[in-house]
């Protein structure tokens, strides 16, 4: 049987390998920030004809306002334009172009998002975050052990770090549904670990006479196997067939959901049991 645990530097290597080049891109160059962070107009309009969404972006392209992906349908009719920080001019002059390519368009409303709005958001993000990864600390330290608990906080930041480098390194929009995939991924990614954990506490308690803690971890980990492996698959099938078939308003919020996914399935097995076995290592290392 191939041991995990007894290859786990194996792991640790290619997890720095993944999470480095993303630190490296964040600290440089930072996040490309929507307007949910940055600020901008949030302008709602009503056509008095059907017209393609594709339309619409393309008026919103051809004045350089801001991206297609932040025009989104929010009726038969009526469409939600995100902008960057425009004038009065600027607005004029965006609705005098819808109004000319689409054959007349009547605005509902027009609001400016200011930049403090957006800060509060990342704070809020960040906030939740860190309650999140200390009630699962509390919650499993309770449960198993306050080792067990750090190994699954690491896990869960390792598995954040590979989806904030990557959206860092390709230069991904990041806006407030980006926010909603990572603390989706947060909850996701505890959940295989959650039960590793708890089949390791159970073979704990019918441990044979001489048997390692490492080849105890690993055969606790074969025989979680083919759930962690049914799981990721049914929940990657959903997620690709959105991907591929989903508006393009949500793939960035699909591709995080993607990368969370998978990289919370291996940090599972071998990031967060590997460095539980690691804490108990030098744990019995300094009492002897």
């Amino acid at each position: 049987m191939f041991s995990f645990i007894r290859h786990r530097k194996i792991w640790y290597i290619l997890s720095l390998l993944v999470v480095l080049p993303g630190v490296v891109s964040i600290v440089l160059q930072g996040f490309n920030l929507g307007i949910d962070f940055t600020g901008g107009n949030l302008m709602e309009i009503r056509a008095k004809q059907n017209v393609a969404i594709g339309d619409v972006r393309a008026v919103v392209e051809e004045l350089k306002y801001g991206a297609s992906d932040n025009v989104q349908q929010s009726g038969e009719r009526d469409y939600l334009i995100r902008t960057k920080n425009l004038s009065e001019t600027e607005s004029a002059k965006l609705v005098s172009a819808l109004n000319e390519k689409l054959g007349g368009v009547t605005l509902m409303q027009n609001n400016m998002v200011g930049p403090v709005m957006g800060r509060e958001l990342a704070f809020k993000a960040i906030l939740a975050l860190l309650i999140a990864a200390v009630l699962m600390l509390i919650y499993i330290s309770y449960r198993f052990e306050p080792k067990q608990g750090i190994a699954a906080v690491i896990a869960i930041v390792h598995d954040i770090l590979v989806v904030l480098g990557i959206f860092s390194i390709f230069r991904l929009e990041v806006n407030s549904t980006f926010v909603a995939a990572v603390l989706t991924i947060t909850g996701y990614s505890i959940n295989d670990t959650i039960v590793i954990f708890d089949r390791i506490r159970e073979n704990m308690r019918s441990r044979r006479k001489g048997e390692s803690l490492e080849d105890l971890v690993n055969i606790s980990i074969w025989q979680t196997m083919t759930r962690s492996i049914n799981t990721i698959l049914t929940v990657m099938f959903v997620l690709l067939a959105l991907f591929i078939i989903g508006h393009s308003t949500v793939k960035d919020f699909l591709l995080a959901l993607i990368i969370g996914v998978v990289t919370g399935a291996y940090s599972s097995v071998l990031n967060a049991s590997p460095i539980w076995v690691d804490l108990k290592l030098l744990e019995q290392k300094k009492q002897a």
